[in-house]
């Protein structure tokens, strides 16, 4: 598997996108995710300058459904291989009939552009539906991959490592992030996740990808560096 780091935890940097770069790429990371896609021409050279590479981007919902045109232009400069819905609400899995829909959109969706949809999970999937959960019907009926979220599915209740297995072929790309018992964000070995465990899981699953990322970091630059060390220390 290979590195990366979501550059949602790095927000906060006040620095043009290049220095960020940089950082990452000094740290150790093969690659990194986007947030949003911004100046996908001008990210993808700062990208080949930094010698790093792409796993894939967060595009918003709307986005994806009404600027179909211009969202594969950016992936296409961007040259980015997964595209990954990062967020829907909760009206989207409040019950069989909205798990249904939900996944018929994300066929549809998968579809349309040139590259795997993946779907990036938070908690309030994980609500309970018909004797299982919201998350586990829409694993069920959409086709498309998914992008697991480790720390928000351990925040739910839900153990990561039983949810790869069931995602077996299906999460080429996880985030791995830790969380205290509380459910909130915290540094990568400070929490309650089973690190190693859900990175054996993600092996087993055929995930190529595991991308670190912390919601809140008080230092983002210390995250960077505690990111990589924690990720090559699991992988080793």
């Amino acid at each position: 598997m290979q590195t990366a780091i979501q550059l949602w935890t790095l927000r906060t940097l006040r620095e043009p996108l290049s220095a960020v770069l940089d950082r990452v790429a000094a740290a150790g990371y093969d690659a990194v995710e986007f947030a949003g896609v911004g100046d996908p021409g001008a990210s993808r050279r700062a990208l080949d300058d930094a010698g790093l590479g792409v796993v894939g981007a967060h595009v918003g919902i709307d986005a994806l459904q009404s600027e179909q045109s211009a969202v594969a232009r950016q992936l296409d400069a961007l040259e980015v291989p997964f595209v990954v819905v990062p967020y829907l609400d909760v009206d989207h899995f409040a019950d069989a009939d909205a798990v249904a829909a939900t996944a018929t959109m994300l066929d549809t969706l998968d579809a349309t552009y040139d590259r795997p949809l993946l779907y990036h999970n938070h908690d309030h999937e994980f609500a309970a539906l018909d004797g299982e959960t919201a998350y586990d019907r829409l694993i069920d009926e959409t086709s498309v991959g998914f992008e697991l979220d480790a720390g928000w599915a351990r925040a739910a209740g839900r153990d990561p490592v039983d949810l790869l297995d069931r995602l077996d072929g299906r999460a080429p790309v996880v985030h791995l992030k830790d969380v205290t018992a509380e459910g909130e964000p915290t540094a990568l070995g400070d929490g309650v996740l089973e690190l190693e465990a859900v990175v054996a899981a993600a092996r087993e699953a055929g995930t190529e990808w595991l991308v670190f990322e912390h919601d809140e970091p008080d230092d983002p630059e210390a995250a960077i560096t505690n990111g990589i060390d924690g990720l090559r220390a699991l992988l080793s």
